[in-house]
């Protein structure tokens, strides 16, 4: 027998470091070569790190949340006989990174959901109700992919996790739990007003990024935000012949013509598409909108990027936002789709709300926040000079701006274009 230490790997794009979000083995378990050992996330994205030996784990570095430096020890295995020199040189602690080009991103996203809806989530299936031996449901569970986390809070509740529906890829999370508990309730799970027991969550991962980045937000950028009433009647209105003679393209909701709005109007406002490093002191306006897409998703709010939205049709912003999102949600979006925009939407969309004060994306300098669309009552001209109430489709837009670099003048002003635009929808189409 031999002890074999593998080291965190270099994943690359000079990280230094990264937390371990999630174990999935424990010191005493058998692994195999190339089995998911632990998930750690970086500056840039979650990675999945795998064995590459078999073994009993004899050692682990360190508890969910804890930050691992590249070639430091991730844990230590015990080998049969002597472990070959290619896999030495794999654990073989990685050179010291050499620093990134460009400047830190904030990968993390902003706390406003997108206007792209989050998937509706099926209700888990009801125990079957048929007995089964004792012993088969916990060899069965023992198959589930779930973290310890997990497992312990279904044990703790009585919870088969065999007949818990995973919402995707497989393994079961808290929410898939808290779906499962809330559609079996009254079936021993969760009786009527039995009361929940305090269950402290530990800040960890994407969730824990988030909360970095809105604290530095916050802390160093001076917030305003500017708020105008929009009358989009006319611009649904056209939405919807478009999307009536679409043929295979993708079905076009509000955000691609928001946007289209926006970039016509950019660069006659070019402080509104900036970033700015408050260290080196320097403001960057960029000739290109690479538009951030706050989108909801499972681990967290993230904000995959839209490149050179100025140059996309309205069909080219459906296509290419839908599949961003998908690829957030389902986390196979990669580290360049969640860096370098220069300015971001987020939007609560149908949930509503009459209007927002959203978090900037730090290091940019404004987000845009559409709310929902609801209709009122308003007095319109009758064309001969007098009024007559009809009713109308509105909808509020936010802006929130870096007061250091965007004065509230020229905030109110890009909004005001941005309305006379939009309430002239076929501006948008005209060069």
């Amino acid at each position: 027998m031999a002890k074999f230490t593998f080291n965190m790997p270099d994943v690359g794009e000079g990280v230094a470091e990264a937390e371990i979000v999630e174990w999935l083995v424990k010191v005493g378990d058998t692994v195999a070569e190339d089995q998911h050992l632990v998930d750690v996330m970086t500056d840039k994205a979650t990675i999945d790190i795998e064995s590459p030996v078999d073994g009993k784990v004899l050692e682990v570095a360190g508890e969910v949340g804890d930050v691992v430096a590249v070639g430091s020890m991730l844990l230590v295995v015990e080998v049969e006989g002597e472990v070959s020199d290619e896999v030495e040189e794999e654990a073989a602690p990685a050179p010291t990174p050499e620093p990134a080009a460009e400047p830190k991103e904030a990968s993390a996203p902003m706390p406003d959901p997108t206007i792209t809806p989050e998937p509706e989530l099926e209700p888990a299936p009801a125990p079957t109700p048929s007995p089964t031996p004792a012993s088969e449901p916990a060899a069965t569970a023992a198959k589930v992919l779930a973290s310890p986390a997990v497992r312990k809070r279904a044990n703790d509740l009585g919870v088969d996790l065999s007949r818990v529906k995973p919402a995707e890829d497989g393994r079961v999370r808290h929410g898939d739990l808290d779906q499962f508990i809330a559609y079996n309730s009254g079936g021993g799970y969760s009786p009527a007003g039995r009361t929940r027991e305090d269950e402290p969550i530990k800040v960890i991962g994407l969730r824990k990024r988030i909360a970095q980045n809105m604290s530095a937000a916050k802390r160093n950028i001076p917030h305003f935000t500017y708020v105008e009433e929009c009358d989009v009647t006319a611009l649904e209105a056209m939405r919807a012949d478009l999307n009536s003679a679409r043929g295979d393209k993708p079905k076009l909701t509000m955000l691609p013509l928001l946007i289209t709005a926006f970039c016509k109007l950019i660069p006659h406002y070019p402080m509104i598409n900036a970033r700015y490093d408050d260290e080196a002191n320097v403001v960057t306006r960029h000739g290109s909108v690479h538009m951030g897409m706050a989108t909801q998703t499972d681990n967290g709010l993230m904000v995959p990027v839209i490149r050179d939205a100025q140059s996309r049709n309205l069909w080219q912003l459906a296509t290419e936002i839908g599949s961003l999102a998908n690829a957030a949600r389902d986390g196979s979006a990669k580290s360049e789709e969640l860096s370098g925009s220069t300015i971001t939407v987020t939007s609560l969309g149908p949930l509503g709300g009459v209007a927002t004060t959203p978090v900037i994306n730090r290091p940019e300098v404004a987000i845009i926040g559409p709310n929902r669309i609801i209709e009122r009552p308003m007095f319109v001209s009758d064309g001969q000079g007098g009024e007559r109430i009809e009713k109308r489709k509105l909808m509020n837009i936010s802006i929130s701006c870096d007061h250091r670099v965007v004065d509230g003048y020229d905030a109110a002003s890009f909004i005001q274009d941005v309305k006379k635009l939009i309430e002239t929808p076929v501006l948008l189409l005209s060069d």
